[in-house]
């Protein structure tokens, strides 16, 4: 059957796709063009028509699943709702034991990014990014009086360092911590970084 002829942008989507799940399936360091070309029934030529080397690709690959995590995060903290209920749903589905997709694309773009200046920049500034969206919504959160965090950034950067490392062990090690305990955790460190068991801790003694 023949192949549907796509746009520009659409062919570039359809490659980057296919890159993500040829690095999640191989890794950075494996994936070749060819792997890209025979995931989806094209040449090399093509992929590299739009994308001229395989670091291009890989950078362009890790840029894309980037920017889909952080619109589907400022769709979660943009909703109309307490700060809190925004947070929860944040940390959630960021967690290693939500329904967020491409731990394993993410490891492999740390590891990757120790050698690779592009990669870096990407990793980088989708870090910076998802730290600032969660502080602003604990300073929201504050300001409205739902809990008390005296340093926002500190408290997010805390919080996404519990949950990128709580990912690499799910992720890498398979029954190193169960999902469970692991949602208990993050449950745990969202209520301590906001004052929240302080505050029911008082609330009980009176």
């Amino acid at each position: 059957m023949a192949r549907v002829r796509l746009s520009v942008a659409e062919r570039r989507e359809e490659l980057l796709r296919a890159a993500i799940g040829q690095i999640e399936a191989r890794g950075v360091a494996a994936v070749r063009i060819a792997d890209v070309a025979s995931a989806l029934g094209v040449s090399n030529a093509l992929v590299l028509y739009h994308f001229s080397t395989k670091e291009k690709l890989v950078a362009a690959a890790f840029t894309f699943a980037a920017e889909d995590d952080l619109a589907q995060l400022r769709r979660l903290l943009g909703r109309r709702t307490t700060a809190l209920r925004r947070l929860r749903s944040a940390v959630r589905w960021y967690a290693p034991t939500g329904q967020a997709k491409g731990w394993r694309l993410w490891i492999e773009g740390w590891a990757a990014a120790l050698r690779e200046p592009s990669l870096r920049e990407v990793t980088r500034d989708l870090d910076r990014q998802w730290k600032a969206a969660i502080a602003e919504v604990i300073a929201e959160g504050v300001a409205a009086g739902e809990f008390d965090c005296p340093d926002p950034h500190g408290a997010a950067l805390r919080l996404t360092a519990l949950l990128d490392g709580l990912a690499v062990q799910l992720t890498s090690y398979a029954g190193a911590v169960s999902r469970a305990r692991a949602q208990e955790w993050v449950d745990e460190a969202l209520a301590r970084e906001l004052g929240l068991e302080r505050a029911m801790s008082t609330a009980s003694e009176h």
